[in-house]
């Protein structure tokens, strides 16, 4: 069931800079302000991102690598 938030003491600026965004996407500020939070909800916290990648190896030589970038290039010229 969706539920509703309510942000007290917003300064001036900070809601002209919303309104102002807002518009220019073609959105109310509520509905702006929706999709902001679903967007922040969506993504990892800070402790979770290092958590995730502390994880991953970091065994790729530098060959590897070379190696990568030379594929995603193409061919040199010649």
């Amino acid at each position: 069931m969706p539920r509703s938030i309510q942000i007290r003491d917003v300064e001036d600026e900070v809601y002209d800079a919303l309104a102002r965004r807002a518009a220019e996407v073609g959105l109310s500020v509520p509905e702006y302000l929706r999709r902001e939070a679903e967007r922040l909800a969506a993504r990892p916290t800070v402790t979770q991102w290092l958590e995730r990648t502390r994880r991953r190896s970091g065994a790729l030589e530098r060959r590897d690598t070379l190696e990568a970038l030379d594929e995603l290039r193409g061919a040199w010229p010649t």
